[in-house]
């Protein structure tokens, strides 16, 4: 290993411990408690995210479908970012910004959850799905760096990141997600 790629991986390795100490668990336990609700409500759980964020939010939703539960039934999850015909159209018709918000005020209803995942929190498009997501009813979670942002204002529920690194924020969106599918795969099989 080069001298230049172990300092690397030693500051990256000090900033997620640095990020990892500072997490407020109680609200990653929140959400694990409302998504086992949600499953067995049969409610929906929407994600959406920009950029890596969205791919993020991708993922996750294959992991609340099918991961917490590969011989029965998942969570009613849809990924606000997964079709591009429909953001697509939404972002030449009625503009990037409104993209997410649309699909929820169509799809979404009281009782449901919406996940956003951003690095910066100020997404026009994260907030403005934030804002819908208050008028219908939903419980929204925000899983942020940086500062936070605008949404830090907008959802129920902060799971905050605080750092200003999008890849260990994005990082963290993952291993979140990831301790969530395995708590709600053993709740489940309880």
């Amino acid at each position: 290993m080069t001298k230049s790629i172990e300092h690397s991986i030693i500051e990256y390795q000090k900033k997620l411990d640095n990020v990892w100490n500072s997490l407020n668990i109680e609200i990653i336990e929140n959400l694990s408690v409302d998504l086992i609700n949600t499953w067995h409500s049969k409610n929906n759980v929407f994600l959406c995210g920009n950029g890596g964020s969205s791919a993020n939010a991708n993922h996750l939703a294959n992991d609340l479908i099918y991961g917490i539960n590969p011989a029965g039934e998942g969570l009613n999850v849809q990924s606000l970012c997964a079709n591009t015909a429909i953001n697509l159209c939404l972002a030449n018709d009625i503009g990037y910004e409104n993209i997410f918000a649309k699909q929820l005020s169509t799809l979404g209803k009281k009782g449901d959850i919406l996940i956003v995942l951003s690095g910066s929190g100020n997404s026009a498009n994260i907030v403005n799905v934030l804002k819908e997501a208050r008028r219908i009813g939903l419980k929204s979670y925000a899983m942020l760096g940086f500062d936070g942002g605008e949404c830090c204002k907008l959802a129920d529920q902060i799971i905050h990141f605080k750092i200003h690194d999008m890849q260990i924020a994005e990082d963290f969106q993952m291993m979140i997600g990831h301790i969530l599918m395995k708590q709600i795969k053993k709740e489940i099989a309880n």
